[in-house]
């Protein structure tokens, strides 16, 4: 959500940050029914105070024995009482005009994002680790996968398209990866561990920025909740509507949880194996900072999602998005993606983003700076540390064999039980 107090002061400049992120300029609009709400409240405060004049002049008429004068005042009172409920009409269907104008547009990118329309214009800030170079043609994890228990057949028999039904050592392997970030990023880098609900209400999902605009990109159940598609929803909106103390900044969590996606914008993309799912697991990341810290708080979580992958001994690539291709709640955000050496390409694994105070904005979440008697909102952030199914696909990508099996990574040894490789079945 934006200031209506800075479109107002800079129309222009909010113009040029949503002209960046291709989407049209909105400022006329948004104050021309801010100019009708603001001039109908200040209409409605002056009847008020007329009313509450003439209803004390009422009596000092009828003590003067001035009749006539008090009957007309009366009168008067009578029609601006009548007036007031279409004007209190008028003010809320205005409010949420504005609302809503407000609540569809995107968040404004920062000065570092680079501009561009898509993907391609996306900047890459640096590469780590060197793609193994191998003695046979490597294989897709989709061709790979199937012998070793990743059954994709069993997954669209009971679920449809995009669901896979994992077995044995596979279903094993996806475990430790995703036991293994969430200590990681506990007990290394320090977020509080939590579990949180996986069903939500329409507040929540605002409050993130995921409504309105993008409803198709969820799953609704039937009682009006919807499922989370990742934690950010659920561990974001746990401070909605709070004021925060100053010294509980900056507030870390994690959760590891099952995600779920319509995909409804991705038809035709990635059909094969088990980058794109309907349903997925991932370790996420929320940071809730004060809005001086969010830009280095930004650089920490980036930094704690690529040292999971180093861990992994993943090769990987960290890009900056260009406002094309930023989520819509986003001002600056970094995508890890792995090295996929299968299909001989990078592809994303992580996303992290700075939101500046466009979702506490949405849920009304501040802090009270330390000796100051008014408050200011916080700002918020997320990540992955790591989307655990594309982590899984990076390591049967990277660590197969010519045989068919895959090396299991020795970071991985504490929560495999001694299972070293995943073999073919026979």
């Amino acid at each position: 959500m934006h200031d209506i107090r800075l479109i107002r002061e800079h129309p222009a400049a909010f113009d040029a940050g949503l002209a960046r992120r291709g989407s049209p300029a909105a400022s006329a609009e948004i104050l021309a029914i801010d100019t009708a709400r603001r001039a109908l409240v200040t209409r409605m405060q002056e009847a008020q105070a007329r009313r509450n004049e003439a209803s004390k002049a009422i009596g000092a008429a009828m003590a003067k024995g001035d009749r006539n004068s008090a009957e007309a005042l009366k009168a008067e009172v009578a029609a601006l009482k009548e007036q007031l409920p279409a004007r209190e009409d008028d003010e809320r269907r205005l409010t949420a005009e504005l609302h809503n104008a407000l609540a569809g547009l995107p968040n404004l990118p920062a000065d570092e994002a680079p501009d561009g329309a898509d993907e391609a214009d996306n900047v890459e800030v640096l590469r780590w680790g060197t793609p193994r170079s191998f003695d046979f043609t490597p294989r897709e994890h989709a061709d790979i996968g199937p012998a070793l228990g990743l059954d994709f057949e069993t997954g669209a028999m009971i679920s449809g398209a995009r669901f896979t039904f994992l077995r044995g050592g596979m279903a094993r392997l996806h475990r430790a990866l995703a036991q293994f970030m969430l200590d990681f990023q506990t007990g290394t880098n320090g977020y509080v561990e939590c579990i949180t609900p996986l069903l939500v209400r329409d507040e929540a999902v605002f409050g993130t920025g995921q409504l309105p605009k993008f409803a198709d990109d969820l799953f609704r159940t039937t009682d009006g909740r919807w499922l989370i598609p990742t934690a950010e929803v659920s561990l974001t909106n746990s401070v909605r509507e709070q004021i925060l103390a100053d010294a509980a900044l900056p507030l870390r969590m994690t959760a590891l949880t099952p995600c779920f996606r319509s995909e409804a914008g991705a038809a035709g993309r990635d059909t094969r194996g088990f980058i794109r799912q309907h349903q997925f697991e991932k370790v996420e990341l929320v940071s809730i900072t004060r809005p001086d810290d969010s830009a280095a708080e930004h650089e920490r979580m980036t930094l704690c999602a690529e040292a999971v992958l180093q861990a992994l001994e993943l090769p990987y690539r960290k890009v900056r998005l260009c406002t094309g291709d930023m989520g819509a709640t986003a001002r600056l955000t970094y995508d890890l993606e792995v090295w996929l050496p299968g299909q001989n390409a990078y592809r994303e694994i992580s996303s992290c983003s700075n939101c500046g105070d466009f979702q506490a904005r949405r849920m009304n979440t501040r802090y009270r700076p330390e000796g100051s008697k008014s408050t200011e909102f916080v700002h918020t952030l997320n990540g992955s540390g790591l989307a655990v199914g594309r982590t899984l696909v990076a390591v049967l990508e990277n660590y197969q064999q010519a045989d068919g099996s895959v090396e299991v990574p020795a970071v991985l040894a504490p929560y495999v039980a001694g299972l070293t490789r995943l073999v073919p079945a026979a």
